[in-house]
């Protein structure tokens, strides 16, 4: 139960964080594409991770210590706090965007952002269902098994894919095409953490080595 309580807690702050970032620079509560990206983000985070903790809290527990002040390695810490001010900023200037309409998203591509979002959750989720160690500080614990199979058995880091997707689908969402500049930054950022990690991880867990041999791609499939 204090799983869940702290869960639900870390949950209520999360909504409350992506609702500020959004209804304050828009100006206004009638801001029809933010509440369906609201919606879509409880749906797709709330079941997955009730799931959890009720069947793998542990797992849970992991997903639930993140940020940078959880991170060991100094370059992580410097890589989250880039990673929070780019998910800030590409949420600020859509909803700028919206406002004083800098761009037009018709309907359909704002269908297909929500859509985005949701796959790159559902993935996210996914990922941590099948790999209970799929921590969100960059970490390797004793014993932990190498996961190769799954999702990860398409790219070494399907949950940053996950991520990638989500934030591909964020502005189209949310009636913005200027959010989709914050990707150069935010791909740029998320290749110096994939870089480390998989320096750590073939240091320390056992044979990931081989794992990289047999799964080339790290993030996007064809591409790296």
């Amino acid at each position: 139960m204090k799983t869940v309580s702290q869960f639900v807690a870390m949950f209520v702050l999360s909504a409350a964080f992506f609702g500020l970032a959004l209804f304050l620079p828009a100006g206004t509560l009638h801001y029809r594409q933010a509440w369906v990206y609201l919606a879509v983000f409880i749906a797709t985070t709330l079941l997955p991770s009730l799931y959890l903790a009720v069947k793998h809290p542990a797992a849970l527990q992991r997903r639930m210590k993140g940020g940078p002040t959880a991170e060991t390695r100094p370059i992580q810490r410097v890589v989250m706090v880039a990673t929070v001010a780019a998910v800030v900023v590409q949420l600020v200037v859509s909803a700028l965007d919206h406002r004083f309409g800098w761009s037009s998203v018709p309907p359909t591509v704002a269908l297909l952002g929500v859509v985005l979002v949701g796959v790159g959750l559902l993935v996210a989720q996914f990922v941590v269902i099948q790999n209970g160690y799929a921590a969100a500080t960059i970490t390797v614990e004793a014993d932990q098994p190498l996961v190769s199979t799954g999702l990860y058995g398409l790219v070494r880091h399907p949950m940053y894919f996950g991520a990638l997707v989500m934030m591909v689908g964020t502005p189209l969402a949310l009636d913005s095409y200027w959010g989709l500049a914050l990707l150069i930054p935010a791909f740029f950022v998320l290749g110096i953490r994939i870089t480390d990690e998989e320096k750590m991880l073939t240091e320390e867990l056992a044979g990931y080595d081989d794992y990289v041999t047999r799964v080339r791609f790290r993030l996007v499939p064809g591409l790296w």
